[in-house]
């Protein structure tokens, strides 16, 4: 049985560099494709970028409550489907979810053996020089950016485990190790498991 493991953390952190490395290198790994009612963008494949839904849909499988998590940002609706993370886990894989605290704080409330696993920038200041060199913002998207990388900062304590990504080969070897942890866990506690006779 695998497990989820919900990655968090600030925009600019790094997060996705290190989660998507990890897929690439491991094959016990898959990260959960999000349902989204938004318009599939050019080169998106339905069941490989997104789960492509209407909104009446997802509207009708948020009172089935048939998501781990959910959320609305822009107008569109974003979710992860129990179903789907359920499969993968049954098949022994480990599921990552790439989402945002309150994402994280409702998987827990759902699935008590999900592992949180928040990934922090050096600084705030080091936060604020990569955002910069991404040349992405406007200097009013970029101070909205960092007073919710701030809020998002100061709710770690509610994970499992926090990564400061300050060496890049570092910290994904503290990712990849901290997986590797549980998995070692889980083999433990299937050798404890008395058999019945």
């Amino acid at each position: 049985m695998g497990r989820i493991f919900v990655v968090s953390g600030p925009s600019g952190c790094g997060k996705s560099t290190l989660c998507n490395r990890l897929l690439k290198e491991d094959p016990q790994v898959r990260f959960s494709v999000s349902a989204t009612t938004r318009s599939p963008r050019e080169g998106e494949e339905n069941g490989v970028h997104y789960f492509f839904i209407s909104r009446g849909e997802f509207e009708k499988l948020i009172a089935e409550d048939a998501f781990y998590e959910h959320a609305e940002s822009f107008g569109n609706c974003y979710g992860t489907l129990k179903s789907y993370v359920d499969e993968l886990t049954g098949q022994g894989y480990d599921v990552l979810l790439d989402i945002d605290v309150q994402g994280a704080e409702q998987v827990r409330a759902k699935n008590s053996e999900a592992v949180l696993i928040f990934i922090m920038p050096p600084s705030l200041e080091e936060l604020k020089r990569r955002l910069v060199e991404r040349h992405t913002e406007s200097a009013e998207q970029l101070e909205k950016r960092l007073a919710r990388a701030q809020a998002e900062m100061d709710r770690r304590d509610m994970y499992d485990h926090i990564i400061v990504n300050d060496d890049r080969e570092r910290s994904y070897g503290e990712l990849r190790d901290t997986i590797e942890s549980y998995r070692e866990k889980n083999e433990d506690s299937i050798e404890e498991t008395p058999v019945q006779g």
